[in-house]
């Protein structure tokens, strides 16, 4: 086992691995490492791993050490001049009259180099071109040409998607990309709708290919001949991503109707004739391809007094006292339908009565405190 951290000179670009050198690096940490071309500034993709020696190409180069804030200093110092470098090269171009276009420079860490990249149509006789530059900023010049793609990769973007360059945010190599694929998955095959910024073809391409490879294995061809639970018929579409596949029955061509795949049985598979003497079987045998599916468990509503001890956070006990205290507290209190009313208004008294009442009173007031005699109690009711 060999222990390495992966280090990434640019974003979405390869990841190399080298050799710590008992430095422990985080993802994001900033470097300075040994390359064939002298020190550069990278950042580490991936922490201190063991992994089998034969992943390994030995020697692996050596970390040198963390950057510090006067490496980060330099890196800004060589930005700055690969914009101004950039601006003379433009001119040395229209200069010299050649036909190529300048995509980006970029400066070693220690400065002793320059290297311009740029694309062209055809092949470039540059020579004239370097020794001006050579002469005018006083370093090593390099020129290379490269593809549209890797321009793309270089620049980034917006690609159709509204997201960035595939190739500028994580592709670390570009896979081939061919237009049987976008035939494959069913796609437009006009270039505008299938090609990326740079031209080509998308690179998004390649991912679902797999997936679409698979599925027409397994889905039927179309024009297959097939019967379905409604009768026999002819697939005119299929759909890759949802499984389903249209057919045009015989009773019916001009309402075509959808049906998964494992509902059909193919009896011609693609373009040919139909069978000779076939005979659509009963619609009794038809319909047992139907695929029925079970109607979906209806979830028993939770009880409102489990609710609210969820949301509490309440346990069973707790739960049970303050359902009996709640109880409790209820007998005392009068419902709404039994609380006193307030007690009727008195009848006005009938003319007469008054005096009636009011006599009765008071011959029972006279008999009480008079010891209730016959006589006295007759004597006095003049």
């Amino acid at each position: 086992m060999t222990e390495i951290v992966s280090i990434r000179f640019k974003t979405g670009g390869k990841e190399y691995y080298f050799d710590p050198r008992g430095l422990e690096l985080h993802v994001g940490d900033q470097v300075i490492i040994e390359t064939a071309k002298g020190p550069e500034f990278a950042t580490c993709a991936q922490a201190n791993t063991m992994v089998e020696d034969q992943q390994v190409v030995q020697p692996l180069r050596p970390v040198l050490r963390l950057a510090t804030d006067r490496d980060r200093q330099a890196l800004e110092q060589n930005r700055e001049r690969e914009k101004q470098a950039l601006a003379i090269c433009e001119e040395k171009v229209a200069e010299h009259k050649l036909d190529m276009k300048l995509v980006r420079c970029e400066s070693s860490f220690d400065g002793n180099k320059l290297l311009f990249f740029f694309t062209s149509e055809g092949r470039v006789d540059f020579r004239a071109l370097v020794k001006d530059l050579a002469s005018t900023l006083h370093t090593r010049i390099e020129l290379r040409q490269i593809g549209v793609r890797d321009e793309s990769k270089l620049l980034g973007g917006l690609g159709i998607c509204g997201r960035p360059f595939c190739c500028n945010a994580f592709l670390d190599q570009f896979q081939p990309v061919s237009i049987k694929m976008a035939k494959t998955q069913g796609l437009s095959l006009n270039p505008a709708k299938i090609s990326g910024a740079c031209g080509r073809l998308m690179c998004c391409l390649k991912y679902e290919q797999d997936a679409y490879e698979d599925a027409v294995k397994r889905l039927p061809k179309n024009e297959s001949f097939v019967e379905t639970p409604d009768g026999a018929g002819t697939i005119s579409a299929v759909d890759y991503l949802r499984e389903t596949v249209k057919v045009r029955l015989e009773d019916a061509p001009e309402t075509p109707q959808v049906y998964q795949a494992d509902e059909l049985n193919v009896i011609r598979p693609g373009k040919g004739r139909r069978p000779e003497g076939y005979v659509v079987p009963p619609r009794e045998e038809l319909e047992k391809l139907r695929k029925t599916t079970p109607p979906p468990a209806t979830a028993e509503k939770p009880d409102l007094g489990t609710s609210i001890s969820a949301a509490l956070g309440e346990s069973e006990g707790d739960r049970s006292r303050r359902q009996r205290g709640a109880r409790r507290g209820g007998e005392g209190r009068p419902r709404q339908d039994q609380r006193p009313q307030a007690p009727k208004a008195q009848q006005e008294p009938k003319p007469g009565a008054g005096k009636e009442s009011q006599g009765k009173s008071g011959n029972s007031h006279r008999r009480r405190h008079r010891g209730g005699g016959k006589g006295k109690g007759t004597g006095g009711q003049g």
